[in-house]
């Protein structure tokens, strides 16, 4: 079990946009309402490994439009949210100064967030506890996630909230909020990039998102090989 909390805790603690979204609302609006929202991301991931676990999430997965819908979602969203983190306090119609980011907003997160399918199809697909008990495997995995995630969704909620405590002047804290939602866009930015770079992967056929396939010219000739690259879904 070792390995899989190991691997559990690198691929929760690295910054996305869950553990980035909850820091910025700790920021921007205080300890309590990223506790709250971190709430909301606490059970929108465990909607989403109970998609994994039943196999839903890879049934509708498997359908490229429906793929795309959610990363187009999930972008929208997360542009959303950074906008809110960033102008937090102001009077404007999309973040007025007394809405905070809560438990709803938490919850909307993981379903639409494509790295959260990801993350969790990886720790429960990819490692074998105990592969006679399928079922007590799924509740331990389930047990040792939610035992790591939680307490680092906290810690960055923390580290947000010890900002904003801070009572920092109003242009300072703009500046603050500025830079937590210039993370999030940040790491959305570099998760498109990765994403682009992969899917164009017929020009540089050595890229690791790339399968090389081979094509024989005939049954009984001894024509070469021609190598083609393509992408994986």
């Amino acid at each position: 079990m070792l390995p899989f909390a190991a691997a559990v805790y690198f691929l929760i603690v690295t910054p996305g946009p869950g553990v980035l979204s909850a820091a910025g609302v700790g920021a921007a609006y205080g300890m309590r309402a990223g506790l709250r929202y971190v709430l909301g991301l606490f059970i929108g991931n465990n909607l989403v490994i109970l998609a994994v676990i039943t196999g839903l999430a890879g049934l509708v997965l498997a359908n490229p439009v429906i793929r795309t819908v959610l990363s187009v979602l999930s972008l929208a969203y997360l542009l959303y949210l950074a906008a809110r983190i960033a102008f937090a306090g102001s009077n404007l119609a999309f973040a007025p100064a007394t809405s905070q980011p809560g438990v709803r907003a938490g919850i909307l997160l993981q379903p639409i967030n494509p790295k959260a399918y990801a993350v969790n199809t990886a720790l429960f697909a990819g490692f074998s506890i105990l592969p006679d008990a399928l079922l007590t495997e799924a509740l331990w995995k389930l047990l040792i996630v939610n035992a790591i995630w939680v307490p680092i969704h906290v810690i960055w909620v923390w580290f947000g909230g010890a900002l904003k405590a801070l009572d920092l002047a109003p242009r300072k804290q703009r500046v603050v909020n500025f830079a937590m939602a210039g993370s999030m866009l940040l790491v959305v930015a570099l998760a498109l990039a990765a994403q682009i770079r992969s899917c164009s992967c017929g020009n540089t056929p050595r890229h690791p998102a790339c399968n090389i396939g081979k094509t024989w010219r005939g049954l009984r000739s001894k024509a070469p090989i021609r190598r083609t690259a393509r992408c994986f879904p």
